[in-house]
């Protein structure tokens, strides 16, 4: 596990629209932190301090602690908005987490080993099926990624989330089946869109399931 991100922040004393474009007009991104049976609190960001941990490519699977004049709050990042032509950050959401209380986070799968696959060796190709997962954890141990091993794959099989080692006290949110993350095909029979039938069709089931329920957070 990582350390947590620390983003300072101030705090914004007025709600709404208008409000969060006068924020962004003062250069900064303005956010709220919402969740755990507390009233929701408003506050802007430094749009470099905040690019810096977007880069890192696991905002969305790190916790962050935000440092504010009133002390400092233990998030995780569940949502933000991008101008569509510029991508610069305009609103982010914030869900406070609490400690002993699992919530689900999507984690990125690195696969690693492919030198080690027979499969590979003979001209297949590695068939990602899913490139992160959703698990339920603990805020305090949430990985960084999670590796799949490749070694001794052979040309046809598929790799199914049983064969991954995850972290302890760490589970999918999916239960009902043992999915695939990835196949080594044939290169004739990879299929464009990277998902086989069965993960097709359920793709969208259980996957966005947050391991507590929270009220919503939207921009203010």
């Amino acid at each position: 596990m990582a350390e947590a991100f620390v983003l300072n922040a101030e705090k914004r004393e007025r709600a709404g629209k208008g409000a969060a474009r006068a924020t962004r007009r003062a250069g900064r991104v303005p956010a709220v932190i919402y969740g755990d049976k507390k009233d929701s609190v408003m506050i802007s960001i430094d749009p470099k301090e905040l690019k810096r941990f977007i880069k890192t490519g696991s905002f969305f699977a790190h916790l962050v602690e935000i440092k504010d004049d009133s002390g400092s709050h233990r998030v995780i990042a569940r949502d933000i908005q991008l101008d569509p032509v510029t991508d610069r950050p305009l609103h982010i959401d914030f869900m406070r987490v609490t400690k002993g209380v699992k919530i689900a986070v999507n984690i990125p799968l690195h696969y690693i080993n492919e030198e080690e696959s027979p499969g590979l060796k003979l001209g297949g190709v590695l068939n990602v099926v899913r490139h992160e997962v959703e698990l339920n954890v603990s805020p305090e141990s949430i990985p960084e990624f999670i590796e799949v091993d490749l070694t001794g794959a052979e040309m046809g099989d598929s790799i199914h989330i049983s064969a991954v080692t995850l972290p302890n006290e760490t589970a999918p949110t999916i239960t009902d089946r043992d999915f695939t993350v990835a196949t080594i095909a044939a290169p004739s029979s990879v299929k464009s869109s990277g998902l086989d039938d069965e993960d097709e069709e359920l793709e969208g089931e259980g996957e966005g399931e947050e391991g507590e329920t929270t009220e919503e957070g939207g921009e203010a």
